[in-house]
């Protein structure tokens, strides 16, 4: 069985990176504007290898093909996007299909509100993953981390073997695609990789967790996503500012753009804080409910409060520049 594991592990990280070497070639073009964090055109697309190594790994498995299926097909559509325009609305339809498809076939829930809360949790991680995909290196080093975390716990503390297994596979498949999308991108995940990996994460979490603690430990793994997210966009609100439009007030774009740090810096720093996240939120995890979420709570408290304080500060220094 270990053998079987490690070919696993080799054929996702080989698929994670010739499935971006391929779509570096042959890609839909990623022309950078006034809301980009990058200045070069770029293939995108290149996710897709992940999605290879995903759906491999639960052929190989023998996992029910009603689990792999509606998350390959949203990222199939998704891929198809980088192609032609498909709009919010419809986007939005066809995630929620495949969020409600994968909770009958896979989690097993009868109460109609539950179904609903966790369709939301799904397409919201799927969606927040995709927001979050914005400069070189921080979709994947996150992928990673949070997949190679989840492998632990469904390996050491649940345990699922097969979750973990396939979750191993997904980080090897991140990890084979990071050399051709950091430091310098020849290819980019695209909403094919992003919105899959936020989907396929929310999913297996879903899987897993036996009670709310597992389930708010579990979510606390992508706290960095979540938080830069949620701040934003209160920040944005409070700014008066369309949450629809594009926009570059992301504190980690706040930290390429404005203060002149390198994508691969600020992604490895992103990827140490979740490292030290998870590890205080796994250690806390048999504490309880109410010890989870005054942590989460706090954690994003002050999250916000450091975000605005750079954001007036960087405003402030932009006014006394142009008065200047």
């Amino acid at each position: 069985m270990e053998n079987k594991i490690i070919g696993l592990c080799a054929v996702s990280m080989a698929c994670g990176y010739c499935g971006a070497l391929l779509i570096s070639k042959f890609g839909a073009i990623d022309l950078p504007n006034e809301r980009s964090s990058h200045s070069i055109p770029t293939p995108k697309g290149g996710g897709m290898g992940i999605v290879a190594a995903f759906v491999f790994a639960s052929i190989v498995l023998n996992i029910s093909w009603e689990i792999w299926v509606p998350a390959s097909l949203l990222a199939v559509i998704s891929f198809t996007g980088d192609f032609i325009d498909i709009s919010p609305k419809a986007r939005l339809v066809i995630q929620f299909s495949a969020a409600f498809a994968t909770i009958y076939w896979w989690l097993d829930i009868s109460s109609l509100p539950l179904i609903a809360f966790f369709a939301v949790i799904i397409v919201g991680t799927a969606n927040f993953y995709n927001f979050m995909d914005g400069i070189n290196g921080i979709a994947g080093m996150t992928g990673f981390v949070a997949f190679g975390s989840l492998a632990f716990f469904a390996y050491i503390i649940i345990p699922d073997r097969p979750v973990a297994i396939l979750s191993l596979c997904l980080t090897c498949a991140c990890l084979g695609f990071l050399p051709l999308n950091m430091p310098s991108a020849r290819v980019f995940m695209g909403d094919a990789g992003s919105i899959f990996l936020g989907f396929v994460y929310a999913a297996l979490c879903l899987s897993i967790a036996g009670s709310w603690a597992d389930r708010l430990c579990l979510a606390g793994f992508l706290f960095p996503f979540y938080a830069d997210e949620l701040s934003t966009m209160i920040i944005r609100i409070r700014a008066g500012q369309s949450l629809l439009k594009p926009h570059r007030r992301h504190l980690y774009q706040l930290m390429v753009n404005q203060c002149g740090y390198a994508h691969w810096l600020v992604s490895l720093g992103y990827a140490v804080a979740q490292l030290v996240f998870i590890g205080i939120i796994v250690s806390i995890r048999t504490e309880g409910v109410p010890v989870l979420l005054c942590f989460l709570c706090t954690a994003f408290i002050c999250f916000h409060i450091a975000n605005m304080l750079i954001h007036r500060l960087r405003e402030n220094l932009h006014h006394e520049k142009n008065y200047v």
